[in-house]
This record gives C-alpha cells, sequence and structure tokens, in this order.
C-alpha cells in the first residue's frame, strides 16, 4: 500500500497548510519531526511558510506518531505534477521561435566541448568543499562561540543564528560582520516577519567542521546535550570575558526595576542571562564571580547583577555590541 503512495506530493489551500504544520508542531518538535521522516528542519520549517508541497508519506507517520489527523482538504498529485504544463508551454515557444525543440545536437555539443576545454576542466566540482578561513584563538573568535551558544544552532551543512528582526537589527549587522572577519564567508540573512526573526546563515560545511572539532561547539540540540562553554575559553580570562559578552548579548537582558519607599519611585538597572543549558548558567556565574561581581541564581534559570555598583563593574570589564542593551542601560 505505501507503494501507492511513493513520491505523491500534499497539498493544501493557502494559509491552511501552515495552520495545519502548527497544529502537528503543538505535539512533535521540528527536531523530533525531520528525524522521523530522515528531512531536514529547514524542509519541515518550510512547510509551514508553505514554501514546499508536502510529501505525502513523511506527512502521513507525522499525523500518525501526534494522533492529528490528516486535513480532509489534501489533495494529492504527482511529484512532478508540473512537469507537463511547464514543458508542453515551454516546447511550445521554442517551436514557435526556432522551428525545433532542443536546438542543434551537434551545435550544443561542439559548443559544450568548447566551455570544457576553456574553463570547465579548471572549475572546482559541486561537491569540493569550499574553503573558510581558520583563525587562531582570539577574544573574537571567543565572542563568536559565546553568541552561537546563546542565539545558534549548527546542522550538518549551516551555520544559523537567530536574532530579532527590530531589536537586535544593528546587532545583526555587527554579527554578520564578525563572522565574516573570522571565517572570510558570505552571510545570508533571511528574514521571518510572522516569527520577528532575522536568520544569519552561513552554508559551510567546511564552518561546521571547524566549529565542532576545533571550537568544541556542538551539533543539535544544545539544550538537549546540555552544552557547555569549551575548555579553551574557560581557561584564559580574556576569552571568557569575550565569551560571556556574546552569551550575554544574544541571551541576556536589561531591565528597569521600579518601587516606591514613602511615595516616592525608584528605579534602577538589573542584568539578567538566561539559559536553559545547567552548565552553561553555572560557568556565566563562576566567571563573573571571579571578576568579583554579586551574582545570584534566580529560581535555577537566570543568572542576575542587582547592584548599581556592579552593574556598572560589568559594563566596564565585559562591556557590550549589542546596541539594545547599552541603549538600556544607559537610559
Amino acid at each position: 500500500m505505501a507503494k501507492k503512495f511513493n513520491g505523491k506530493r500534499a497539498f493544501l489551500p493557502n494559509g491552511e497548510q501552515n495552520r495545519f504544520i502548527n497544529k502537528l508542531l503543538e505535539h512533535i518538535s521540528v527536531s523530533q519531526a525531520a528525524e522521523l521522516c530522515n528531512l531536514s528542519e529547514r524542509t519541515i520549517r518550510d512547510w509551514r511558510r508553505e514554501v514546499l508541497s508536502m510529501d505525502y508519506i513523511a506527512l502521513r507517520k507525522i499525523s500518525r506518531k501526534t494522533g492529528v489527523p490528516l486535513s480532509p482538504s489534501l489533495e494529492l498529485r504527482e511529484r512532478y505534477w508540473y512537469v507537463n504544463h511547464g514543458a508542453s508551454a515551454g516546447a511550445m515557444a521554442v517551436l514557435k521561435k526556432y522551428g525545433r525543440v532542443g536546438g542543434d545536437p551537434e551545435y550544443r555539443k561542439r559548443k559544450w566541448f568548447e566551455w570544457w576545454e576553456r574553463e570547465g576542466k579548471y572549475k572546482d566540482g559541486i561537491t569540493t568543499c569550499k574553503p573558510v578561513r581558520k583563525p587562531r584563538y582570539t577574544k573574537e573568535l571567543a565572542e563568536f562561540v559565546g553568541i552561537v551558544l546563546g542565539d545558534g544552532g549548527i546542522t550538518k551543512c549551516q551555520l544559523t543564528i537567530s536574532l530579532h528582526h527590530k531589536d537586535d537589527k544593528p546587532y545583526s549587522r555587527f554579527v554578520a560582520g564578525l563572522i565574516k572577519k573570522l571565517f572570510n564567508v558570505p552571510v545570508a540573512i533571511y528574514h521571518y516577519p510572522k516569527k520577528s526573526i532575522n536568520n544569519l546563515v552561513v552554508s559551510r560545511s567546511e564552518l561546521v567542521r571547524f566549529c565542532t572539532e576545533k571550537l568544541g561547539l556542538k551539533q543539535g540540540n544544545k539544550v538537549k546535550q546540555q552544552v557547555d562553554i569549551p575548555g579553551w575559553i574557560k581557561q584564559n580570562k580574556q576569552y571568557s570575558i569575550a565569551c560571556v559578552r556574546g552569551l550575554v548579548d544574544t541571551d541576556g537582558s536589561v531591565f528597569t526595576h521600579r518601587y516606591r519607599v514613602n511615595g516616592k519611585e525608584y528605579r534602577y538597572r538589573k542584568l539578567a542571562f538566561t539559559s536553559a543549558s545547567k552548565p552553561i548558567l553555572y560557568s556565566v556565574y563562576k566567571i563573573l564571580q571571579d571578576l568579583d561581581l554579586n551574582v545570584r541564581i534566580a529560581q535555577g534559570k537566570d543568572v542576575r547583577i542587582d547592584s548599581i555598583s556592579d552593574m556598572k563593574k560589568y559594563f566596564k570589564i565585559i562591556g557590550s555590541h549589542n546596541p539594545k542593551h547599552l541603549k538600556r542601560y544607559k537610559n
């Protein structure tokens, strides 16, 4: 029975595919759905964004796993349903213009060999890994690691950093510039207004290999793996400071504490760093303690700096490259 549906694509009306995938993802994570169907997480997200049609067999697996029934509006089509229509229209246009479909095969072959001898055989193959710069350990590299540990993610071939599309827009430019400076690679920026994020993406398997083998970062779910700040950073005071700056610039917040005494309102700034990875949380706590900052862990999930003097010391020693934090601290 499964063979009957091999290659079938599933379609839903505009807007309904997004709602249906969101309903499925209430019961299963993107990574779990991708693993179940042997697909990439990006494919699942593209289904949700209605960028791609859906593989019917994969969709049925997720439906059965989650208990969410398939929509009655679902329409099945052959895998290459669009080819006949597109090919027919294209063939008619070529026939009308040139009097034949496909052109002169001998001419095509001759031109291909000319191109091959002139430049084709000297080009890198499409499967060749594109090189990246592999910098030595520096404060900037340590800050990059903090940024990735905060709001980054690593898959087999991609590095992605997700930042708020408005609040972190100036900071996004800093992060993209830092990546280009460190690794000499282009950074693609994808805007998802419905999610209020900008994704900074580098698609280089060599960068992924460098991050995992040299820098101590890990592919996959950071919380599930309970990742920590790499040892080469924790063993160096300046690297530790830079890494904490990257972490707090992404997963930290500066907020105003207000209270009243005898009818008079008082306010002052506080800082919180949040992480669902306990090793990171306690490493940040220890690094700040070693810098003689008075810090505490609130509710087992936040590292807090409360006093005016410690806030001043934090921004003097560690500082920030995120204009959002600087503005909130100074105003």
